[in-house]
């Protein structure tokens, strides 16, 4: 069973291996396309380079839908570029996941209902736009993710939490919230945030069971306030794994780019446990995904790749 799970991504052609899918983060990234390690020369279209990514992983995560929220446009563009089976993890706005956002990045129908100018206020969070402006952004990811969904080609919606949005009743109801007006299969991912600390360890993930939403498994740098633990943990029919590197230097540091941050290979030795343990979930009732930094042989270039492999249950249909 682990032999089958040795990360020789290209053996895959494209194709999951079982029910575990894997990928990387973003087909354009800049790391990526630099290293010329990974797209053929003649390659350079953002439709060509998706269209040759997708005959070498079954799943992608959109991060860019972090810095500017999705598009109906794209991801009917995204739809047709891409072969039947292929999966797109969408990373949600950082706006619903308390993060603060350009307000350059903000739809222009937003921009027109607020009084600032983007010049003296640079970022912005959630809470201080106005109400309608906030439904605009929900509704967005209602919206802009259907022709995804009507493809059967959307995964899950990635909501990634920061530290300072800590174990709490006014948290769990805001999940609750995200869990109601979001109809797509919601991923939770908490950078620290003592959700899975061993005190709240059980009631953490008992809530998310609850609601059905997804437990992010992650291998990060420990030690840190935005730190959670490797714990393997299973809260719906969807696991998922996501590896961020164990690079302690730059976890928290000051950077130029996400890509110093989480540039970092991984080592043999750091993946056979990891293996195991993917393996495990692939044979209970799931569908796994999975993304290490820099780790396909294929794909390995000067800067951090992450590579994210999707767990579903054996009868489900994805």
């Amino acid at each position: 069973m682990t032999e089958q799970l040795s990360f020789k991504l290209d053996a895959s052609a494209g194709k999951p291996i079982r029910n575990i899918f894997y990928g990387t983060c973003s087909w354009t990234d800049p790391t990526l396309i630099q290293s010329r390690a990974f797209y053929p020369t003649g390659v350079s279209s953002a439709e060509e380079r998706l269209r040759f990514y997708a005959q070498s992983f079954p799943l992608v995560e959109v991060d860019s839908t972090f810095y500017a929220p999705p598009s109906e446009a794209n991801a009917i563009r995204w739809a047709r570029r891409t072969p039947g089976g292929f999966l797109f993890n969408i990373k949600a706005y950082g706006l619903l996941t308390h993060h603060a956002v350009a307000v350059r990045s903000l739809p222009v129908e937003i921009r027109r209902m607020l009084n600032v100018d983007p010049e003296e206020k640079k970022r912005i969070y959630m809470h201080e736009l106005p109400a309608g402006a906030q439904q605009l952004i929900w509704d967005i990811h209602v919206n802009a993710l259907q022709p995804l969904a009507q493809a059967n080609k959307l995964g899950a919606v990635l909501l990634q939490f920061p530290y300072w949005f800590f174990f709490s009743r006014k948290h769990m109801d805001y999940l609750r919230e995200a869990s109601e007006r979001l109809p797509w299969r919601l991923a939770i991912e908490f950078r620290g945030g003592q959700w899975m600390e061993e005190k709240n360890r059980a009631a953490t993930l008992s809530f998310l069971e609850k609601l059905g939403l997804t437990y992010v498994i992650v291998d990060e740098p420990q030690g840190f306030k935005s730190s959670t633990t490797p714990l393997v943990a299973s809260t719906s029919e969807l696991a998922m794994v996501r590896f961020h590197g164990r690079n302690l230097e730059t976890w928290e540091a000051p950077v130029k780019t996400t890509a110093e941050r989480f540039n970092y290979l991984y080592n043999d030795d750091e993946l056979r446990p990891w293996a195991l343990e993917t393996a495990k979930l692939s044979t209970v009732e799931q569908q796994l995904p999975r993304l290490p930094n820099s780790q396909c042989p294929s794909v390995r270039g000067p800067s951090s790749r992450e590579v994210k492999f999707r767990i579903a249950p054996r009868q489900a249909t994805v």
